[in-house]
């Protein structure tokens, strides 16, 4: 039983808005053509995964890295259309990204 069952058990009148149908469909992350670039670094010593080339918005991209981040529960950030995650993740990342739908270039190494 998840959470929107557990609130329809507890709550059986409420109905939800156009706010919360709006909320729950945005989440969705526009596919591309281009396969996104995956590419390894180290930059003072330290292993690092680029993720670069995708042609959506910002704010996607942004979601991606965040998503990213937090299932692989490492490090990072987002800089000049940049994903930089800390340490060398290119095979749990390509798997993630191609669950999603998403086709992925290996590029170095």
């Amino acid at each position: 039983m998840d959470l929107q069952d557990q609130l329809k058990n507890l709550f059986p009148d409420h109905k939800p808005s156009e706010i919360e149908k709006k909320t729950a469909s945005s989440t969705k992350i526009w596919m591309q053509e281009e396969p996104i670039i995956c590419k390894y670094e180290k930059r003072k010593g330290k292993p690092i995964t680029i993720l670069e080339g995708y042609t959506g918005a910002t704010a996607d991209f942004k979601k991606l890295a965040k998503e990213l981040k937090t299932t692989l529960s490492v490090g990072g950030s987002f800089k000049d259309d940049k994903i930089i995650i800390q340490g060398d993740y290119r095979v749990k990342i390509m798997e993630i990204l191609k669950e999603k739908g998403f086709k992925v270039k290996r590029v170095g190494g």
